[in-house]
């Protein structure tokens, strides 16, 4: 593990860190084509609260300073990434990794079937970013009721179906 980065659960003082991070990270898409008001949403602090009462969001600590965090919700019966993001500005350098894996390990631990997330086919590092971590195309005859319930919230909200990508990761796939 990197001696400069803490990965751990995220406690009520970090919550308003998150959604500068948050609208930092989405700057990065500004250049794909994903719609302003898209860009524009975040993520409130009482659902990151909520989230943080239930054990569901991790935080990126770098030379200790907030810069990143991974936010889960129960989806289905499996763990639904709903957003991973880190502050641009130390971008590369393996933190949304280990935010990843932080939260498979948990997954694995909790004898949940999959790590389900929604992401971009089109953008060059975002699908292949999630295959390195191992994870696979989720089947659409495999999308549960609630998963496809948020495919159609994402579609009302802006995001083009014909760019979104569904993935699952399963712990048995790599004996974690």
């Amino acid at each position: 593990m990197n001696q400069r980065c803490v990965i751990r659960h995220a406690g009520a003082a970090d919550l308003p860190s998150l959604v500068e991070i948050e609208r930092a990270a989405a700057g990065l898409f500004e250049s794909y084509g994903v719609a302003a008001s898209v860009l524009a949403d975040s993520t409130s602090i009482d659902q990151f609260g909520e989230a943080c009462d239930e054990g569901l969001l991790w935080v990126a600590e770098w030379d200790a300073e907030l810069v990143g965090f991974a936010f889960v919700e129960i989806i289905d019966g499996c763990a639904h990434l709903d957003e991973l993001d880190v502050h641009p500005r130390v971008g590369r350098r393996g933190i949304g990794s280990m935010l990843v894996r932080t939260v498979c390990e948990w997954t694995a631990g909790r004898a949940l079937p999959a790590v389900t997330l929604t992401t971009f086919r089109d953008i060059p590092w975002n699908e292949p970013f999630y295959r390195r971590l191992g994870f696979d195309d989720l089947p659409a005859d495999e999308i549960g009721a609630e998963l496809a319930e948020l495919l159609r919230d994402e579609a009302a909200r802006g995001l083009d179906p014909a760019r979104r990508l569904v993935m699952r990761w399963r712990p048995d796939r790599d004996g974690r």
